[in-house]
């Protein structure tokens, strides 16, 4: 089946290619009760040395860049205490860290998540980390222009392929809350 954005001839239902997904993204995929059905997030194959969206872009399209959103993870501080958060925005923008996020959250400090922190909570790969399938206890804190996006390209959970899917999807995840102004 053809993509509905971007150049993949090849995009698969997420739920007939489970074994091309990290172990929490495919068990977020297979217990999915959202309006969106699963069968219509979207993989593709994508090659794992090109992941970053700079790279990617460049080589797939850059009508790609306002057509996808990162996953980041944050750790805020308060008091001593680190509570850790994603954050989904869009490709073209950069998270509003010592903004939005900040003051969300109630934290004095906010940064970027350590990489071995990231990928081992997640249990996916750095460069790949996608909003689907993460700890459910997490915040996860959805720019409102990704919402409100037709279709989405995110990370898979490896670096290897991405995954499609309707902007709106993305506000039915647990933990999501909608953040206007959350990306500068």
């Amino acid at each position: 089946m053809r993509a509905p954005i971007g150049p993949f001839d090849n995009a698969v239902p997420a739920p007939d290619c489970l074994a091309d997904l990290t172990p929490p993204v495919a068990e977020a995929v297979r217990r999915w009760t959202g309006d969106v059905p699963a069968e219509q997030i979207l993989h593709v194959d994508t090659d794992p040395a090109i992941a970053d969206t700079g790279a990617f872009v460049a080589h797939y399209g850059q009508e790609l860049l306002g057509q996808s959103a990162n996953c980041v993870v944050v750790a805020a501080k308060r008091g001593g205490e680190v509570t850790l958060a994603a954050c989904l925005v869009p490709s073209a923008g950069r998270i509003d860290v010592n903004g939005a996020v900040r003051r969300h959250l109630g934290a004095r400090k906010v940064s970027l998540a350590p990489m071995e922190t990231a990928v081992e909570l997640t249990g996916m790969e750095y460069g790949g980390i996608t909003p689907i399938g993460l700890p459910a206890d997490w915040p996860l804190l959805v720019d409102a222009a990704v919402a409100d996006m037709p279709y989405v390209l995110v990370g898979s959970g490896r670096r290897r392929g991405k995954l499609i899917a309707l902007g709106k999807l993305f506000a039915e995840l647990p933990g999501a809350e909608l953040i206007e102004g959350l990306a500068l």
